[in-house]
């Protein structure tokens, strides 16, 4: 998660050097003020006395930092009422205040100065953009909601010696959401604040965090992603109206596949990753994925399973009818032949007639067992396709559930995402 907090400024400066009748007080101010100053030490008078430093941010805007000084302040009437003046941050002491969650360089425009009040109290206005981990929860894709913290303390200073307050009251740094850019992918729904003291064996520390609450524009992902998927969904749910014998239904489904490849390769460059959860969006993809697969793999499996039963019929009636052929007419050996022109003619009228009929009878016995084996093959054959037809139904009714519930769903968690 990156949570930019910057505020960018066009600036143009043009200096011009003027005679100021405060111009002497203020050099003679910052000239007593820093003369004795030691930045290395923390300052107040009293060391039982922790400095108190008040926080402040605003989503998108600067980090406010405020704290006193003690050795800072003066009577602005000796000074030609001088109440506010500009120092350099380099050359007075500064509170080592960070940010837990960072992960990444900071990467801010160096100010070099903080203003400082005639009672001692110094101002630190900072733009930061901060590159911290925070917890994704992108199950509702892209309707989600996302929570990340920011834990400002001290690394060393216990709070008897740095303690943390709010600048302003935790209400209105709840409802402060003017300078957020809602016009991004995000919008800033809320910046709740909570202070705490850490315990730990090296003493009490003290911690301020804030809580940002924002909520991600899902337009842009309805039209990229959802509609798309919809519609992709919608394609392969057509194809189960295909004959299930058709082999154009296997290159129809094919293709189908394909576009699920390559719409799953762009979602995922679209989707972020975590660790903690699954885009729902991800897992009803992956599922419609399967049921594809399933479908694909049962029509492959008829279409071989046929072919195969066309192969093995051809193959047993040719066999059959060759066997019966030899069987019922075997050939004669030629001296065999020649031995029986000797016989009657009367035998010969006697024994044509029967080699006729048995002939007849041998035929018709293998036209009897052709249609015999091709009705067994024909029953088993629609009971294949009888029970594979039950399975494409039953996916197809599987899809269409599964294709409603994602629209629901989907309705519901934009609803959901509204209110």
């Amino acid at each position: 998660m990156i949570a930019n907090f910057a505020e960018h400024y066009g600036l143009g400066i043009l200096a011009i050097d003027t005679p100021h009748s405060s111009s002497p007080a203020l050099h003679h101010l910052t000239k007593q003020l820093l003369q004795t100053y030691r930045k290395e030490v923390r300052p107040v008078h009293n060391w039982t006395q922790a400095t108190t430093v008040y926080l402040d941010v605003s989503v998108h805007a600067v980090l406010d930092v405020v704290w006193d000084d003690e050795f800072l302040s003066w009577n602005s009437s000796m000074f030609d009422e001088i109440r506010e003046i500009s120092l350099p941050l380099s050359a007075i002491w500064a509170p080592d205040i960070i940010i837990n969650e960072y992960v990444d360089i900071e990467r801010s425009p160096d100010l070099p100065y903080v203003y400082v009040n005639s009672s001692g109290t110094i101002k630190h206005s900072k733009p930061i953009q901060v590159v911290s981990a925070c917890s994704l929860e992108t199950y509702a894709f892209p309707f989600d909601v996302q929570n990340c913290s920011l834990t400002f303390s001290s690394i060393l200073h216990t709070v008897e010696d740095v303690d943390l307050a709010f600048l302003r009251s935790t209400e209105d740094i709840t409802h402060d959401q003017k300078a957020f850019l809602n016009d991004s992918e995000w919008e800033l729904l809320s910046v709740s604040s909570t202070y705490r003291i850490l315990q730990n064996s090296a003493g009490d520390f003290a911690q301020i965090q804030f809580n940002v609450v924002i909520r991600r524009h899902p337009l842009v992902y309805v039209v990229s992603l959802l509609i798309p998927s919809i519609f992709l969904m919608l394609v392969d749910l057509g194809s189960f109206y295909l004959p299930p014998t058709c082999q154009a239904r296997i290159l129809f489904k094919t293709s189908v596949l394909v576009g699920y490849t390559v719409f799953r390769v762009n979602m995922s460059d679209e989707v972020p990753r975590s660790a903690g959860s699954t885009p729902l969006i991800g897992v009803f993809f992956t599922v419609c994925m399967a049921f594809l697969v399933l479908s694909l793999s049962k029509s492959i499996l008829l279409v071989k399973f046929l072919y195969d039963e066309q192969c093995s019929q051809q193959e047993q009636t040719l066999l059959c009818l060759r066997g019966d052929t030899e069987t019922d007419q075997p050939r004669m050996d030629p001296r065999a032949q020649l031995a029986g022109v000797a016989e009657s003619s009367v035998c010969q009228e006697y024994q044509a007639p029967s080699g006729t009929l048995m002939e007849v009878w041998s035929q018709l016995r293998s036209i009897g067992s052709y249609f015999q084996t091709q009705e067994q093959v024909d029953r088993q054959e629609l009971g294949w396709l009888a029970l594979l037809q039950r399975f494409d139904r039953l996916l197809f009714h599987s899809y269409l559930v599964l294709l409603g519930l994602y629209a629901v769903t989907l309705s519901s968690l934009w609803v959901s995402w509204s209110g």
